[in-house]
């Protein structure tokens, strides 16, 4: 196994484990751990994917219930995991399941708007995901999908302070660990939370010096997503120097 892969395979069961522990009140009835029920393909992804040093990272906020929830792959939507990743695996269960919110991993039949939008832009301005990969890792702050009793997704910045700050101590702890693996000299949150995690991150390594930028969230919930995709993003990583004009 490449040494990188196993650092980020060691570091992530650390963040599988010490999340796993975590205890949840209001606002949230139901929470699954992708890392626990769908770490197989979670494994082959940084297998594949995670063999090497990397000039950039690009950090997500938490799963989508019908992405990285089912897949067990940051933005997993379904298609892009299986015919442009090449990774398809046995996808467990969570212990307790929402009944409008079920696990059903590869078999899942709805798509991941925001996944679909994130890896189509990268293959349309990449290639494959080899071409992706050999630079680039994408990674998610938080592994954890928190449903209201009606189903509703619940985000981190929606969690109550006390919670929140639980979070907080073990995925900046795995996110400390995972800059320092892989080395990247360029890092992009997609989207506004993901940024500022990356530049308290940032602030924990000071002999480290970084550029930090800011990927467009390609959630449908976005009205300037929904106008300016892919057009807007294409652009920002031109500003950050990952794409060439």
């Amino acid at each position: 196994m490449n040494a990188t892969a196993s650092a980020i395979l060691n570091a992530t069961a650390d963040l599988r484990d010490g999340t796993a522990r975590l205890r949840f009140g209001e606002p949230v009835h139901f929470t699954y751990n992708p890392l626990s029920y769908a770490w197989a393909p979670h494994e082959q992804y940084v297998l594949k994917y995670g063999n090497g040093e990397k000039r950039h990272l690009f950090l997500g906020m938490n799963p989508g219930p019908f992405g990285m929830a089912q897949t067990g792959v940051p933005f997993g939507e379904v298609d892009a995991v299986v015919n442009w990743m090449h990774i398809r695996e046995e996808v467990g269960r969570p212990e307790h399941t929402h009944p409008k919110r079920p696990v059903e991993g590869f078999d899942c039949p709805r798509s991941e708007v925001s996944g679909r939008r994130l890896w189509g832009l990268f293959a349309e301005t990449f290639g494959t995901a080899e071409n992706f990969f050999r630079h680039n890792y994408v990674a998610n702050y938080c592994p954890l999908v928190w449903m209201s009793a009606t189903g509703a997704n619940i985000t981190p910045d929606k969690l109550p302070a006390e919670q929140r700050a639980a979070v907080d101590a073990v995925c900046m702890r795995h996110l400390v660990a995972l800059i320092t693996i892989l080395n990247p000299h360029t890092l992009v949150g997609v989207g506004a939370y993901a940024t500022q995690k990356l530049r308290a991150a940032a602030a924990l390594l000071p002999d480290k010096s970084f550029t930090i930028g800011t990927l467009l969230h390609p959630s449908p919930a976005s009205p300037v997503a929904n106008k300016l995709w892919p057009e807007r993003p294409i652009q920002q990583l031109k500003e950050l120097g990952i794409l060439q004009d």
